[in-house]
């Protein structure tokens, strides 16, 4: 049976859930219905993101990215820590500046440019809370792709099943579609937070030395005891514009209470609790970054308790694992992004080999089940070495700094995700 057509359901409607529309509908589906929960349009999710050139252009030779989306160069990675010897460089002391082909993005205006290059037949529902999903016997949404006599469902609060050829969670963390697949699995708490934030780059010129002090195309790594903070610029949502986007590892506050996966979105710390990151910057940064977080309003500040998980299937009947709900990869990879969108190259490329639901599926889950497992532990190899168990900064230099970091790659499919089609190591 040819699993081209049919219908498609796909819970989540970020990047995740967009790449995998987009692809279901490139390759024919006849119906595409996108469930996101939120009311609104998503592009006020300012968290900055980046990815490889040469990943970049890897998707956007496959159709999977618009090459015109507004991006940011980057070229070095400048890691720095206090100087504590007094005097000297308020940017803090170099270790290393690392070559660092990426461009940066905003998190919301990718999100834009993949919406605005959906195919038509792609419809999105927004405000639908997806409650339960599952597989039955009773064949597809339209009878032309169940040949073999299964479904999959989806239901709302209010508890009406809609049947579809498939459901693919591109839900998140907490995603309701992992719960039917893997119900045994849930994220696992690494032990630290980050604390995220952004803002208008022009506010740089309040600095000492402004911003002519820090490259525009510098991503910079402010190592200390416990913990670093990795600071980069990214467009702004208005075009022509660019934000400040800060990346603060932490030790988990003491006021945290963690009962599941979580986060404190932006503008609800309250008082205390941001004085008690501007004192962690004070305590821990060179001058000049610990001014520069301070900046940060906080409507555009929040926290994320730092998670990991790799399922140890994508598929179960007629139901699809994608993006986060397949996989929590830890951001020292700089791969999220890539991941999700090389998730749907692999579904797209399942679905036009395969000749029934059932081979595709397989393959898709042969494949990205071992790429997400290997992102997974490369994502733990990293928050080990950089703030579980970092090396003495004080001691460290250039030629420490890149055996240490060339230790952390070894067996990996490198920093930013492997290169498109490369079959995993694990």
């Amino acid at each position: 049976m040819d699993v081209r057509g049919g219908s498609i359901a796909v819970v989540g409607g970020s990047i995740a859930g967009s790449a995998f529309a987009r692809a279901a509908a490139r390759q024919g589906a006849e119906r595409v219905v996108v469930l996101e929960r939120s009311p609104g349009r998503l592009e006020d999710r300012g968290v900055g993101i980046c990815i490889h050139n040469d990943r970049f252009a890897e998707l956007v030779d496959g159709g999977h990215l618009p090459g015109d989306v507004r991006r940011h160069r980057l070229t070095v990675r400048r890691w720095a820590t206090r100087d504590t010897s007094g005097g000297g460089d308020p940017r803090g002391r170099l270790l290393w500046a690392q070559p660092m082909p990426f461009h940066s993005f905003h998190w919301g205006v990718l999100w834009q440019a993949l919406r605005e290059s959906m195919p038509g037949n792609v419809e999105y529902r927004l405000g639908t809370t997806v409650t339960s999903v599952g597989t039955d016997g009773h064949g597809g949404g339209n009878g032309n792709g169940g040949g073999n006599g299964n479904g999959a469902w989806v239901a709302d609060a209010s508890g009406e099943r809609e049947p579809y050829d498939l459901v693919i969670g591109a839900d998140g963390y907490r995603s309701v579609v992992r719960e039917a697949v893997c119900p045994e699995t849930r994220p696992a708490y690494a032990g630290y937070v980050c604390w995220r934030g952004s803002f208008d780059a022009a506010r740089l010129a309040e600095l000492p030395g402004g911003a002519e002090a820090w490259p525009e195309d510098e991503c910079a790594t402010i190592c200390y005891p416990g913990g670093q903070v990795v600071l980069y610029r990214i467009p702004g949502v208005n075009t022509g514009s660019t934000q400040v986007n800060w990346v603060f590892y932490a030790p988990t506050p003491g006021w945290l209470r963690l009962d599941g996966p979580t986060s404190i979105p932006a503008g609800a710390l309250d008082g205390g609790r941001a004085d008690e990151l501007a004192d962690l910057a004070e305590r821990e940064l060179p001058p000049y970054w610990a001014a520069l977080v301070a900046l940060t309003p906080p409507e555009r500040t929040f926290l994320q308790p730092i998670y990991d998980l790799a399922a140890p299937r994508r598929t179960a009947g007629r139901l699809l694992l994608a993006g986060d709900a397949a996989s929590i990869v830890r951001p020292h990879n700089t791969s999220g992004v890539v991941k999700a969108l090389q998730d749907a190259h692999a579904f797209e490329e399942a679905r036009r080999a395969g000749h029934s639901w059932a081979g595709a599926l397989a393959a898709y889950d042969r494949e990205r089940s071992l790429a997400g497992r290997e992102l997974v532990e490369l994502g733990r190899r990293l928050g080990r070495a950089q703030v579980g168990a970092a090396p003495d900064w004080s001691t460290m230099d250039e030629p420490g700094m890149v055996a240490w970091w060339q230790q952390q790659l070894t067996g990996s499919g490198g920093f930013g995700g492997s290169p498109l089609g490369v079959r995993p190591n694990v």
